[in-house]
């Protein structure tokens, strides 16, 4: 089976003048092709720096990470941002949405830096906005919907790429109980229909939706499963 990532004794520091501070300590591990896993920890575990390597946000200072058989650890910023833009959708806890700009302008974004002209950004927008069940909200603005709706907009422009890899980071964080359920099945159905998925969260019975679950701590991998019986699509009533 051909993994999609494939991360080799992958470690980071940071320097405070002569200290270092080493935040990931040699993490080794493959992500394969539509698996939807959980990366947990808790904080100073090293989750977030580990996503923003595996999101080509951050360079690793050792190790080597290959993405879709390429090797990004070594590549500079403007290669990581091209791989980055095509091969990534990022889901984040604060949706980073535009406030001036429509649902579909906000979706449509990513396909402005790809060079690709208005119509076919409308038509690709409106259809992963369909996706997300929001097509009817494509006129309005970031303030004139709810946390939920700007969300799924959020999890739209992260389609419209067609990426290898969801990534997503405590995209629930922001939500109460019931949108955070309805959040977390439009990621179900999103895995389903072949993405791979990965899920940043510090919340439990977020990461039971997910099939593997990795928790790390004092950044190593402290455990590395399967879940047998992830969370299922339906929403709770």
């Amino acid at each position: 089976m051909q993994s999609i990532i494939h991360l080799e004794s992958i470690r980071k520091s940071y320097y405070l003048g002569k200290n270092e501070l080493q935040v990931l300590k040699g993490i080794s591990l493959d992500i394969f092709k539509n698996e939807y896993v959980a990366l947990m920890g808790p904080s100073g575990s090293g989750k977030s720096t580990l996503m923003n390597i595996l999101g080509c946000l951050d360079s690793p200072s050792g190790g080597k990470y290959l993405l879709n058989n390429k090797d990004v650890s070594r590549m500079p910023d403007n290669d990581l941002a091209e791989v980055r833009n095509k091969e990534i959708g990022f889901v984040f806890q604060q949706f980073n949405l535009l406030p001036r700009l429509t649902a579909a302008e906000n979706v449509a974004l990513p396909l402005v830096y790809s060079g690709i002209g208005k119509k076919e950004r409308n038509e690709r927008a409106m259809e992963v906005l369909k996706r997300v069940k929001l097509d009817d909200r494509s006129h309005h603005k970031p303030n004139e919907l709810s946390g939920g709706q700007a969300q799924r907009v959020a999890i739209a422009r992260a389609l419209i790429n067609n990426p290898s890899i969801i990534l997503a980071d405590e995209p629930t964080g922001n939500l109460d109980s019931k949108t955070s359920y309805e959040i977390m099945d439009i990621l179900s159905k999103i895995h389903i229909e072949g993405n791979t998925v990965i899920l940043v969260t510090h919340e439990e019975d977020i990461s039971l939706y997910a099939h593997r679950i990795i928790r790390l701590r004092d950044g190593v991998i402290e455990s590395d499963k399967m879940n047998a019986n992830p969370l299922s699509t339906s929403v709770p009533a």
